[in-house]
Parts: C-alpha cells; structure tokens; sequence
C-alpha cells in the first residue's frame, strides 16, 4: 500500500498542530508564561536563568512530554489492540495491565502499614509504586502469554485477559475493605493518574521502554495490515499468525504497562484515539494510522493536560476525569455525523 500526497499532507498538519498545542500547554497554568520566554528557555535548557525557565524546564516541560508519551502510547496500544482482536471496544488495558498495575501498587500502599517504621515510608516511595505498578503489570503479561501459547484462539486470549482483570480488582477490592481511610485516599489519588510528578531521571526510564514498545508496533504494521482481513487471509500471506500475536502483545505491554507504572492508569485515551484517528482519515493503511494515531493522542493528550491545569488558577483536576468529560462527547459528536466506525 502506497502512502498518497493527500496522507503525507495530512501528518504534516497533525505535526504543526502537535508543536502548537504544546507551546499553549507550556505557556498556560497558574502563571501566564509568554511565547518568547517559553523559546528562549527551550533553546538555553538553563533553569537558572529566572522563574519562568525554572517553571518551564523543572515542571511544565516533563510534564508536557509525558503527556505526549501517554498519550501517543495509549493511542498505538488500543489501535494495536482493536486491529487484534477486530472488536471496536478493545483497549490497551483489555488483557488487564492496568488491573495488575492496580494490584501491585494496592499491595504496596494498602499493605505498606503492616510493615511500618523505615520499611513502611521505603515502600511508599515513588520508585517503589512505580516498581510495583511495574511487576504487577508484568507478572499479568506472563499469563497472557503463557495462555497465548496453548490458546490459539484470539477472542479466548481477550477473555482470559478479562478474567484476570476481574480476578485482580477483586484483590484489591479486599484490600480496600481492610484498609485505613488514609490508605485509601493515597490508593484513590494514585487511580486519578498523574502527568505532573516525574523527574526527568524517570522521564529516561520511561522513554527507553516506550521507544522499545513503539519499535516493535512499527515492526507490526504489516501484521496488522493483514488481520484486518482475518487471520486465514493473513496465513495465505505468509504471516505467521503465532508470533505476530506475541509481538503485537508485548508491544502493547510494554507502552500501557509503562504508562500505567508511570503515570498512572489512564482512561478514554487508548479507546477512543483510534476512532478519531480513523473518522479524520478514511483508510485502513496501518503505514498511515500508526503515525497519525501516535499525533492525534499527543495532541489530545496535551490538550486535556491544558484543561485540566485550569489556567490562571492554583487548582488542578484528575487527568482521567478531564479525559472522559471531555473526550467522550466528541467521540460521540463525530460517530453521529459520520455514522461509520472503520474504514
């Protein structure tokens, strides 16, 4: 499949619109921060030269990129996942990563006072539930995996993900129960998702698993272009179906599992980006929507990131409550006028 003028014009436009949405997400907060300072601070990368490079260099900026990050990750793994198992509501977290992730960071939080003293604050550190947001995710990959290799069938792979995405929220659903207030406000806070609270030493860490994950959904598009018409179709063009799926589902591990230990679990972005994504472009080429559902989720990203700061105010709302409230009507907005779900 050949990529036309019309799509490569198309990128462009969505690299433009990125660039500008996140000088707005650089410039708007509790404090107005002009374009000129916001440039000239991003050209020198010296915090020290006043309030605003230190505001644009040590918070808005490895925020602003870790919204670009969950955003472009959550958007790649739900199209990956949705091309997979060819149903319009899978999601990244459908093979329950983000449920694993919540059970890790609940055993963690919810149990850190049986342990009480240094050990007790040690885990309650920020590496430590990033850790453990990071085992749980990978321990519920492990099993996925291993039931990938003796299930062939796709749709049971999607339901034993769901399983155990019921078996762990009713962990931590008994966790909860025995828990403090306290506990749980810090549990309830950690679920609300954050894009504010990464240094740029994790910003690293995060971004050399999201590239490997990115890498291997390049790797796959040709896969993906062959699911789309069934995986007997796929098979007749020599893919092999097996490791295709491995690779698929690792990809996809890696970028929602790393988004999830870093950020948080964040909801509507790995759903809905591949729908938008595919209303403003009319093909089913993955070479065209991978790069343009990598843009679109930045951009939404950013923009709900800019909502959610409140401008000119000291507050700030729940990422994922800006997520859903704003995201989810303009989904429904566009199915309505266009009435088509894929190409």
């Amino acid at each position: 499949m050949r990529v036309s003028k019309s799509y490569t014009k198309l990128i462009i436009l969505l690299i433009f619109l990125l660039i500008a949405v996140l000088v707005l997400n650089l410039s708007l907060g509790s404090v107005r921060i002009p374009i000129n300072d916001i440039f000239e601070a991003l050209t020198s990368f010296n915090p020290d030269k006043g309030t605003n490079h230190y505001i644009v260099l040590q918070y808005r900026l490895p925020k602003a990129i870790t919204a670009v990050l969950v955003g472009s990750g959550l958007g790649a793994s739900g199209l990956l996942m949705q091309t997979l198992f060819r149903n319009p509501l899978a999601g990244p977290y459908v093979l329950g990563l983000s449920s694993g992730a919540s059970l890790g960071v609940a055993l963690v939080i919810l149990g850190s006072s049986l342990f009480g003293g240094y050990l007790g604050s040690l885990l309650l550190s920020k590496w430590s539930i990033t850790i453990a947001s990071s085992i749980g995710s990978f321990l519920v990959l492990l099993a996925v995996l291993a039931a990938s290799i003796r299930v062939k069938n796709t749709m049971a792979i999607l339901i034993i993900g769901l399983m155990f995405a019921s078996v762990t929220a009713a962990i931590v659903s008994v966790l909860s129960y025995f828990s403090s207030a306290e506990q749980l406000q810090r549990y309830i806070f950690w679920s609300f998702g954050s894009l504010g609270d990464l240094s740029w030493t994790e910003i690293r860490v995060f971004l050399c698993i999201f590239a490997v994950g990115l890498l291997l959904s390049i790797l796959s598009i040709k896969p993906l272009n062959s699911l789309l018409l069934g995986q007997d179709y796929a098979k007749s063009l020599g893919v092999n179906i097996n490791s295709s799926r491995l690779v698929i589902i690792v990809a996809t591990s890696l970028l929602a599992g790393s988004i999830t230990a870093f950020a948080g679990p964040i909801a509507f972005i790995g759903l809905a980006v591949p729908h938008l994504t595919k209303l403003l472009i009319n093909t089913s080429n993955h070479k065209i929507i991978v790069p343009a559902v990598l843009f679109t989720g930045a951009i939404l990203m950013l923009i709900c990131d800019t909502i959610a700061q409140l401008p000119y105010s000291v507050y700030t709302l729940p990422i994922n409550a800006v997520t859903s409230l704003i995201g989810a009507p303009v989904v429904i907005w566009l199915l309505m006028r266009k009435k088509k779900l894929f190409v």
